[in-house]
């Protein structure tokens, strides 16, 4: 079905999830099976992102969240991460101003200090001139591990509890949630994860507690937003408990 037809019939069916998380898978397969460089495959991601997106605003979400280069992603040949670093910057130059008229608020999220100079500039530009915006949060995930987020956070509230400003009983799921990248912002109620993969690949551990989850077969540079109106269906037919039991 259409994209078009598909959000007919996503307003008529249940409600929204308020948050979709996407980890964006198969870029590199994407590219193998075209016999292309892997950083080919990256370059055509970029357009589904756009596609998501895109998407996200006619459907009416409020947070979209995208896993764009991990901490482990670090490890990969030089020659690739140069490709994604120059990337990113190619996507904030051509992107900035359109995320910007469609009152999008990007926030880049993870250890930005490795960035190189110049994309670490890039990034602070788009979040600095997209920072007033309000019909959809952008989160991208940039050099980002959940354990090491978690890490950050205890030792943060460690170094409080050392000092005196924060109380041993003070320390409960509030505390370590407000001290993570994601602080202020609601848990994803929908991942989605591209390619068939079933893992979670360390990416939001702690905030995912209670998602739901969606395995699209589709390789992340062939996802639209038709792809993303299905998965919104998909989880309009959940019953979200959270634990307890329906009466």
């Amino acid at each position: 079905m259409t994209a078009p037809v598909l959000l007919s019939q996503i307003r008529g069916h249940g409600p929204l999830p308020k948050h979709i998380a996407i980890i964006m898978d198969g870029n590199g397969r994407w590219a193998r099976e075209r016999m292309l460089p892997r950083p080919m495959g990256h370059r055509q991601g970029m357009k589904a992102v756009r596609e998501v997106v895109e998407g996200a605003i006619e459907a009416g979400v409020e947070v979209l969240s995208l896993f764009a280069f991990s901490q482990e992603n670090w490890q990969r040949p030089a020659t690739e991460i140069g490709a994604l670093m120059s990337l990113l910057e190619e996507y904030i130059q051509r992107e900035a101003d359109e995320l910007e008229a469609q009152g999008v608020r990007v926030q880049m999220l993870g250890d930005l200090d490795r960035l190189a100079p110049q994309a670490r500039a890039a990034v602070d530009r788009v979040m600095a001139q997209t920072a007033k915006n309000s019909t959809l949060v952008l989160n991208l995930f940039i050099s980002y591990g959940s354990r090491a987020e978690i890490v950050r956070a205890a030792r943060r509230i460690a170094e409080e509890v050392a000092a005196g400003t924060l109380r041993p009983n003070q320390v409960d799921e509030a505390a370590i949630s407000s001290r993570l990248f994601t602080a202020g912002g609601p848990d994803p109620d929908l991942l989605i994860r591209t390619s068939g993969e079933r893992r979670i690949s360390n990416f939001l551990l702690w905030q995912l507690a209670y998602t739901e989850l969606h395995i699209s077969p589709v390789l992340w540079p062939d996802f639209t937003r038709a792809n993303l109106c299905e998965a919104i269906l998909d989880y309009q037919t959940r019953d979200r408990r959270f634990g307890r039991v329906s009466v």
